[in-house]
């Protein structure tokens, strides 16, 4: 440093620069470039340089026709970007000059010219915007495919700032950035591969560049990431991954390559594991809810449960959970029934005169008709209901009541001629009522195909999503619609039952009665006419779900599971200024269905624990 005040007080300085400059000996040149590199590292030589406009020089030796001095210049020009006023100088005057170089048919000049760009776009918008429009973004995805690491890497940097614009990223996507990344992720270079999935997280942002990725394959390196020994691609990898399972299909993939199961794996080691792993594995799981429930024990109010959900109980991490086909196909056990959720009407043929022949469990033959009259005790209604086929269409009252009760059938079922009028709305949709054309059913030869398994319908179910849209959802009130939904599946699960009384409540004996009569472990949840805390829990935020209500799911010990919700304090209602924060309340099931419960009160307490 004193060397440099000394060069500097003697007008040294100036000479050294304008002689660099001016002179026509490309040595001479480089050597001056890499002098200024070495001496910018140091913050107070920056301000010197840049108070003697050193920039100047540095621009003019970028057009040197010798590739060493170019390769020297874009090395100080990276060096002198830590200093903020160099850094805006080279905005319009450096930048345009350094996407020539990126041209360059020397991989040396492209390497060194896309460090020097990536020093200058790092935090700087404005840089980032020059770049783009200095026609960067198609020589930066060329470089891409460059033979150095080092251009690749640095490329891939300058793509992921200019990213954060989303007019810029919407112009990267358009260059057909995703198949242009697929090298860099194959890559056996650590810093490649880093910054390359780094490039995925910053341009994965919409549905179509996650598909994109998706059908050109990039998702299987980017999952291969994982199994890195390198916590910088772990992570990166990671993050992009959270990125990309932003949407459904995206998800599906991941989980279909085994993104989930090494995700699981990474955090359950101490060394390994890290946030973004978390948060990847979370954001799958958000895809996978019968899985996030049984791991973590807790749905939030985003985690809306879909057709096809069912709660197995706790699983340890690590432990596999079954798919649902599966589970349907097992015998009956002692272990806990598997609760189901599907309101999808079965579009298997209704049993008719030989249903009660057959007591068979799901994917195997029909159900038992005594159970299934059993299961629907409590649907008849003093008038008839008429629903749209989307919500499981039960026929009228008069009717038999095994007509709407649909099981999965297999090769020897029967085959129910005739059409339903009606469309499946969105769940969230107020249902239309709609007439529906009974027509008498047929039975099929024993030589029919076999049809595609379905899971196990849930008429009862569709009924209760059918009247909790009618009447529930109407109601303007939040908290009242909290409460009668509550008072709701009380109804449907036993009623009140009070505290002293509950160990009187034989619900264990109705489960093993439905889990004998289907002849499975997994008990859709409309069946369930005596239900404790977990099976109220899980039905309450299903139909929650339905009509909109935002409510989590929180599992407990030995059985016990309840339903948080957010309100906002009555008392505050009408006052001026900012929204007060929410409280949130435990919705009372069992003891005195529909009271709240504030969450960090005794009662509340007593409810989950005791």
């Amino acid at each position: 440093m004193d060397t440099m005040v000394m060069i500097q007080q003697t007008g040294g300085l100036k000479k050294l620069l304008s002689f660099a400059e001016n002179s026509t000996i490309p040595d001479i040149q480089k050597n001056a470039a890499r002098a200024i590199t070495k001496a910018a590292y140091d913050p107070e030589n920056r301000k010197l340089f840049h108070e003697q406009e050193v920039e100047k020089c540095l621009v003019t030796l970028l057009g040197s026709e010798n590739d060493g001095t170019k390769i020297a210049a874009s090395q100080a020009i990276s060096a002198m970007c830590e200093n903020s006023g160099s850094k805006e100088f080279f905005n319009n005057q450096g930048i345009p000059q350094l996407i020539q170089l990126l041209k360059s048919d020397n991989e040396e000049v492209r390497e060194a010219s896309a460090f020097a760009l990536a020093n200058l776009t790092t935090c700087n918008p404005a840089n980032a915007n020059a770049a783009a429009e200095g026609d960067g973004i198609d020589a930066l995805i060329n470089a891409l495919s460059s033979k150095r690491d080092g251009a690749i890497a640095n490329a891939a940097t300058v793509l992921t700032n200019m990213a954060m614009q989303e007019s810029l990223r919407l112009s990267i996507q358009s260059h057909d950035v995703m198949h242009a990344l697929l090298s860099p992720l194959h890559s056996a270079n650590t810093v490649v591969q880093s910054k390359a999935a780094l490039t995925v997280a910053a341009t994965a942002c919409d549905v179509e560049a996650r598909t994109e990725l998706r059908n050109s394959g990039g998702l299987e390196p980017l999952v291969e990431l994982l199994h890195s020994k390198n916590d910088e691609v772990r992570r990166h990898a990671s993050w992009a991954i959270t990125v990309c399972a932003s949407d459904e299909p995206t998800a599906a993939e991941l989980c279909r390559l085994g993104a989930l199961d090494i995700l699981e794996e990474i955090n359950l080691s101490v060394s390994r594991k890290n946030k973004f792993s978390e948060a990847a594995h979370n954001k799958l799981l958000n895809h996978h809810l019968s899985l996030k429930y049984s791991q973590t024990g807790y749905l939030s109010s985003s985690n809306i449960i879909t057709d096809g959900v069912y709660d197995y109980g706790r699983i340890n991490p690590g432990t596999k959970l079954l798919p649902l086909k599966d589970l349907c196909l097992q015998e009956p056990s002692d272990q806990r029934a598997i609760l189901l959720v599907n309101s999808k009407s079965d579009a298997s043929p209704t049993p008719s005169t030989e249903d009660k022949s057959s007591d068979v469990g799901y994917g195997r033959s029909i159900s038992s008709s005594s159970s299934l009259r059993r299961a629907s005790k409590e649907k008849t209604k003093e008038n008839s209901y008429h629903f749209s086929a989307g919500f499981g269409s039960p026929t009228e009252e008069k009717s038999e009541p095994t007509s709407g009760r649909n099981t999965a059938l297999s090769k020897s079922a029967t085959k129910e001629k005739g059409s339903r009028k009606g469309r499946v709305k969105k769940e969230e949709e107020k249902v239309k009522e709609e007439e529906e054309v009974a027509v008498a059913p047929k039975l099929t030869g024993e030589g029919s195909p076999d049809k595609e398994w379905l899971p196990p319908s849930d008429p009862d179910f569709c009924v209760y999503v059918y009247e909790v849209t009618r009447s529930i959802l109407p109601i303007t009130s939040i908290k009242e619609q909290v409460e009668v939904l509550a008072k709701y599946v009380a109804e449907k699960m036993g009623g009140k039952i009070p505290k002293e009384k509950l160990h009187d409540f034989s619900w264990e004996l109705h489960i093993s009665e439905l889990k004998f009569q289907l002849k499975s472990n997994v008990v859709p949840i409309g069946l369930i006419k005596k239900g404790i805390f977990y099976h109220r829990a899980l039905l309450f935020k299903a139909l929650a779900d339905r009509i909109g209500i935002g409510c989590s799911l929180v599992r407990g010990e030995y059985g016990r599971a309840w339903n948080e919700v957010k309100l906002m304090n009555e008392s505050r209602k009408g006052v001026i200024g900012a929204l007060p924060p929410q409280e949130t309340y435990i919705v009372d099931l069992m003891f005195h269905p529909g009271a709240l419960i504030k969450l960090r009160s005794r009662e509340a307490d007593l409810y989950r624990f005791l």
